[in-house]
């Protein structure tokens, strides 16, 4: 990857995830025994006008048959391979093989702390990622992701299109609905933070309770 300076819309962001804590992030920490699995997902945001209020996000949404996760929308990312020497070499490795994305096109802004994610027992490093050279992505394999979309961060931001999810387990966090995807779970979380951290988040309605759709 060739470097490239961060562009003005996103160096708010880029400033405000220096430093974060694990827990600025979320409530879910890796064990402190060191168990869980190494994963990474990709955080990547573009803005080809180059304007936070044109600015998106990649995301997917998982294949219905996949054993954990089926359905729901989530950041590019797996597990990482022996061979990917740290999480940014995962984020992007796996990028690739699920939605098509070439790794020369994006510029890693930051790698942000380690988080657990209890159902899965992975412990994952989101890498954020300035995409310099958007391209088509999509499904590169149907077996395991369903769609792939960008996601417009002003439609993320509308407090319309945000409330609280309630799953049957008990767990309640925050929840999206945007570009015909319904977006909860750790990744719900993640973009929750991004926008708080950024400063493009608005007053939304938290007592607007819904259940998570299954």
């Amino acid at each position: 990857m060739t470097a490239a300076p961060v562009p003005a819309w996103l160096q708010p962001l880029a400033e405000a995830v220096t430093g974060v804590e694990a827990r600025q992030l979320s409530r879910f920490l890796p064990p402190a025994d060191g168990t869980g699995r190494p994963s990474a997902v990709l955080m990547l945001l573009s803005s080809e006008a180059g304007t936070p209020d044109a600015a998106d996000v990649l995301v997917l949404q998982r294949a219905a048959g996949l054993r954990s996760h089926a359905g729901q929308v989530a950041f590019p990312g797996g597990a990482a391979d022996p061979e990917d020497g740290g999480a940014t070499a995962t984020a992007l490795r796996e990028a690739r093989e699920e939605v098509g994305l070439e790794p020369a096109t994006v510029e890693v802004v930051a790698e942000l702390p380690a988080l657990f994610l209890p159902p899965s027992g992975f412990v994952v490093t989101p890498v954020l990622g300035y995409w310099r050279q958007p391209h088509p992505v999509g499904v590169v394999d149907a077996g395991e992701v369903a769609a792939v979309a960008r996601v417009p961060i002003a439609e993320l931001a509308d407090p319309a299109h945000r409330f609280t999810v309630r799953h049957p387990s008990g767990f309640v966090g925050p929840g999206f609905q945007a570009s015909g995807l319904f977006i909860w779970g750790f990744t719900a979380g993640l973009l929750d933070r991004l926008l708080r951290l950024a400063g493009w988040e608005q007053p939304w309605d938290r007592a607007d309770v819904r259940p998570v759709q299954l």
